[in-house]
């Protein structure tokens, strides 16, 4: 328990909330104690102002201090009718009883400072001065020590003080309860997700790609749950297509093994001579398998990034035209149409080899699979500040679902069609690993002459882009928006 993150962020949370209580306790406990001093000093300071309102009318109706008289009777009298006066005092005064307790630390002077009544005080005391006024003159003065901070004479204030400390300390023990209950469940409804991440992530561990957790609210923990999930799938996809090239390298492998051993065993039993045509028909398998063995290998090396690419500035008009003079005889003798339309100029960096070997696989692919008779068109140019290549043909087309799998490994539209002839499933495949080697993409869709085109985007090379912004579009005028 004390090692899961459970624990630990409760810990967090119930110490900062335990902090910010007594922080909060100690503030509230200043505030009371310096609200309280302040009120001690502004009720003396009301009752020293009642004192002096009452001498001040006593000094006027007498026209002078004597009404005090030797006994302090009327001294007296003055306290208990001022605010100095206690509730209970006041009652004795009705009665004519004497004050109870000890006196207040009053004092009164005359306009000369010579004392008056009240307890007597040595000079140079530290002492607060209170003017006694009538009709605007200072008659005497009122002489009383400054009060203490929180030393509180009266029982009222004395049990005020301590309800309020206990009030407040109940409140900040109280407030650390509530934040440790608040805290648990915190910890654990924020670790909820977590933990159901966690769960999945064991499951998928153990090989199930399946699995999938539900994403909560948009925040951290729901962007991580959208990533689990799109990982996930991610697996699931290569691990399906991971079976499926397995199976499809036993049938690709197996097909001309099978031929092979036929033909071997024919010539053991003596069922065939081995003549020339025999030995042209064991060539013929052999060589399927080794390009099949060249493909994976070249795949593999894509894969894992091995390939080497020498990049540097090329024309890929000069490159498009080679290729098309590589294979005019064998479209000639398929039947088909051989067409171009190639700008010129188009440059861009790139590995003149594998750029070749871009070319040569796209024509190959449409030599292959575009009856006869038929068309192939390859057009090259620019558009919208991109090197676009098209390699279209004419029928048979692809359904629109199958064509983003054409660049998948081993994939045929038609198997029967690709051991006809010859194809492996991998040379599209091959032709996207160099594209996106070249900063480019590669797409598949319908043709406008009836079959497929396979169209390639690069980008302009620095040095050609003087040029094209002077050639604009004007270069490629037709190509068509299939």
């Amino acid at each position: 328990m004390r090692s899961s993150i459970t624990f630990k962020l409760f810990l967090a949370i119930l110490a900062t909330c335990i902090v910010v209580a007594l922080a909060m306790g100690m503030a509230v406990r200043y505030s009371f104690d310096s609200g309280f001093d302040d009120y001690i000093r502004e009720r003396e300071n009301q009752r020293l102002d009642s004192l002096a309102q009452v001498l001040a009318i006593d000094y006027a109706e007498a026209g002078g201090w004597s009404f005090l008289g030797e006994g302090g009777e009327r001294w007296w009298r003055s306290l208990r009718l001022s605010r100095y006066a206690r509730p209970g005092d006041r009652d004795r005064d009705r009665d004519g009883g004497p004050p109870p307790g000890p006196p207040p630390r009053v004092t009164l002077l005359d306009a000369d400072g010579g004392w008056l009544a009240g307890p007597r005080v040595r000079s140079g005391a530290e002492l607060r001065r209170h003017p006694v006024t009538v009709e605007g003159r200072t008659v005497g003065w009122l002489l009383s020590p400054p009060p203490m901070p929180m030393v509180l004479n009266d029982e009222i204030d004395r049990q005020f003080q301590s309800r309020q400390l206990r009030a407040t300390w109940v409140i900040v023990g109280l407030s650390v309860l509530l934040a440790a209950l608040v805290s648990l469940l915190l910890a654990r409804l924020l670790l909820v997700p977590v933990r159901r991440i966690a769960q999945a992530t064991r499951r998928l561990a153990d090989g199930d790609f399946d699995i999938r957790v539900r994403v909560g609210a948009p925040d951290e923990l729901g962007r991580l749950a959208r990533d689990f999930n799109r990982l996930a799938h991610s697996l699931a996809r290569n691990a399906r297509l991971r079976r499926e090239l397995m199976a499809d390298m036993s049938h690709e492998l197996r097909t001309p093994l099978s031929v092979l051993r036929g033909e071997i065993e024919a010539l053991q039993d003596g069922l065939r001579a081995p003549d020339e045509a025999a030995l042209a028909s064991l060539a013929h398998e052999i060589g399927r398998l080794n390009r099949l063995v060249d493909d994976l290998r070249e795949l593999s090396l894509a894969d894992a990034g091995a390939l080497d690419y020498h990049m540097r500035p090329l024309d890929l008009s000069v490159l498009a035209a080679r290729a098309l003079d590589a294979v005019r005889d064998r479209y000639a003798r398929a039947g088909l149409a051989l067409e171009q339309e190639i700008e010129p100029g188009l440059r861009l960096s790139g590995d003149e080899r594998r750029l070749e070997q871009l070319l040569a696989n796209l024509l190959e692919n449409s030599l292959r699979y575009t009856d006869s008779p038929g068309r192939v068109r390859l057009r090259a140019g620019r558009r919208d500040g991109r090197i676009v290549l098209e390699v279209a043909d004419t029928a048979p087309s692809v359904e629109p679902d199958q064509m983003p799998r054409l660049f998948d490994r081993l994939y045929r539209v038609e198997s029967s069609r690709s051991r006809l002839h010859g194809g492996s499933g991998l040379g599209l495949s091959i032709c996207r690993s160099i594209v996106q080697a070249h900063g480019g993409r590669i797409s598949a869709t319908a043709s406008s002459l009836g079959g497929l085109v396979i169209r390639v985007e690069w980008p302009l090379a620095d040095d050609g882009r003087a040029a094209d912004a002077a050639d604009g579009a004007d270069g490629f005028p037709a190509m068509d928006e299939e």
